[in-house]
């Protein structure tokens, strides 16, 4: 069985240039907004915005893919996340989004992916709950990946940072 690595890094989800694809935190429409979206947006340039237009809108859960623009990555893979108590069944919408991106990058043969915290910004996910879904959904998924070789977890911030290292340290029931 060949490897997939795991990594917890502090830093700028749009500055990740030795990733094939980053994860967008996206909002319904795809269009730049605040936090993850605005960073990678901004970073990407308008030729982001207007190829995703035509993939526009998504659902909570879902993931649909992009080119990167003026990223120095191949692809952005655009999630929509759970607004956390609004949008429900909450856990199984999180963990859908690192799911579906997962298994998208594989489809599309890239070797490795980088994801933000997922919905803990404006949609307010508490960040243990949502390191919890996340790791748990990701240690699911790998050992049905075939060419996904590198998943990076990108947090903003050394808290954040501090509770996913945690996560990906324990062992979680079932996992």
């Amino acid at each position: 069985m060949t490897q997939v690595s795991i990594e917890c890094v502090r830093g700028n989800i749009a500055n990740q240039p030795d990733i094939d694809a980053i994860v967008n935190a996206a909002n319904a429409r795809l269009m730049p907004g605040s936090g993850v979206a605005g960073a990678i947006h901004a970073a990407a340039g308008p030729g982001l915005a207007e190829e995703c237009r035509q993939l526009a809108p998504i659902e909570p859960g879902q993931a649909v893919i992009s080119g990167g623009h003026d990223l120095p990555n191949a692809c952005v893979i655009h999630c929509l996340g759970p607004v956390y108590g609004v949008d429900t069944p909450s856990e199984k919408l999180l963990a859908d989004c690192y799911r579906n991106a997962l298994e998208l990058a594989d489809r599309q043969g890239l070797s490795s992916i980088a994801f933000p915290a997922i919905s803990t910004g404006v949609f307010g996910y508490p960040i243990e709950e949502a390191a919890k879904v996340a790791v748990s959904t990701i240690r699911e998924v790998v050992p049905d990946l075939t060419s996904v070789r590198l998943i990076r977890l990108v947090l903003f911030s050394e808290g954040d940072l501090a509770v996913f290292r945690a996560m990906l340290a324990s062992e979680l029931p079932g996992t």
